[in-house]
């Protein structure tokens, strides 16, 4: 299961420099002018997570397989993207293919690299960005509104549903509001995601600040967290510059370097972790002595689907899952020792599979 965040943000935030460091490449061009990224740059990387270490050091495995998350680094957005500045149409086709979007906004002061606007006001930053994304979303929904009026007036139900959802998103739009504030019922979150807005994906702000100010923030990244928490969005701060040299070095070096700069761990990992919160991820394992390996699946699936994860066929000929819960496999040393301590479950089509579960499925081919 693939799941895709783009980085966007005003040219000159440290977009290519993030993109370097979490990729471990210089794929993407790293220069002091808009628009030095033309095409958008995929990388995967994969997931940090300590316990899979844990779990491949207690089965012996030969093997360790992170889950990974795909970025995308996308060329920098300027106030008129909308209408096409800039790249913007290309741009904005581009955020339509993600999950989630991650707003690097700059929150640091340096003469040497210019700023489109001429100035360093992170959240001025932030709804530049937000607004052009208002803007090309309700573009969009009025051209779609204006394509089924007919069918409408002709009493096509499918095409009344879409537009009661249509003119829902079109009303918080209008009131300065991103589609994402809609509250969706269940019943409708198919529908809704098929509309594609750009604003009803989850936003992760990402405060690129100075180096010496990598492990506490500043007052940018300050006001940057509070508007995150009074939208209900997320934040994290780190020094692009830092990660990107971090990420040449060897894991010793990089550890020592750290060390040197009081962080206890690299700005990407939580950089990575919180997207993978942001878009309502979980992890759970598969152990043995050949892999231990971590899938990704969404919070609230159930043993089924989540084998399926793995291969379709697991989900279609499903008949159980045995299970024992991370904490209870490193406390007893493996399935074995879970087993004699009776921690180990025996469960049905009906389990919703819990972050950290280690798993192995039984199905008829």
């Amino acid at each position: 299961m693939g799941f895709r965040m783009g980085i966007v943000g005003l040219p000159n935030v440290g977009k290519s420099t993030l993109f370097n460091a979490l990729t471990k490449t210089a794929a993407a061009q790293a220069a002091n002018f808009p628009f030095c990224t033309i095409e958008p740059n995929v990388g995967e990387v994969a997931v940090p997570d300590p316990r899979l270490d844990k779990l491949a050091e207690i089965a012996g495995s030969k093997q360790i397989i992170p889950t990974r998350m795909t970025f995308v680094d996308i060329a920098g957005l300027v106030k008129g993207a909308s209408k096409g500045e800039g790249l913007g149409n290309q741009f904005l086709a581009n955020i339509r293919e993600t999950d989630a979007i991650a707003h690097v906004l700059r929150c640091f002061e340096d003469g040497d690299v210019t700023h489109v606007e001429g100035r360093v006001d992170p959240l001025a930053d932030a709804e530049t960005i937000e607004t052009e994304l208002m803007i090309a979303d309700l573009e969009s929904l009025e051209k779609r509104l204006n394509n089924i009026a007919r069918k409408i007036n002709a009493g096509d139900k499918q095409a009344k549903e879409d537009a009661r959802l249509m003119l829902a998103a079109k009303e918080a739009l209008e009131a300065g509001r991103p589609a994402r504030t809609v509250k969706v019922a269940d019943d409708d979150r198919k529908a809704w995601g098929m509309l594609q807005l750009l604003t009803a994906k989850p936003v992760l702000y990402v405060c690129n600040v100075e180096e010496e100010n990598a492990a506490k923030g500043n007052a940018q990244s300050e006001r940057v967290a509070e508007m995150a928490r009074a939208s209900g969005a997320a934040a994290v701060v780190i020094s692009a510059k830092i990660e990107e040299e971090i990420s040449q070095l060897a894991p010793d070096e990089a550890t020592m370097f750290l060390e040197e700069l009081g962080l206890h761990e690299a700005g990407l990992d939580r950089l990575i972790r919180a997207g993978h919160d942001l878009l309502g991820l979980q992890t759970y394992f598969t152990v043995g002595p050949k892999e231990a390996r971590a899938w990704t699946i969404r919070k609230g699936t159930l043993a089924p689907a989540a084998a399926g994860v793995i291969h379709g066929d697991f989900e279609r000929g499903f008949i159980r899952s045995e299970t024992v819960a991370y904490d209870d496999y490193v406390q007893y040393r493996g399935e074995s020792g879970a087993k004699e301590a009776g921690k180990f479950r025996v469960e049905g089509k009906t389990y919703e599979v819990q972050d950290g579960d280690v798993l192995h499925f039984l199905f008829n081919a």
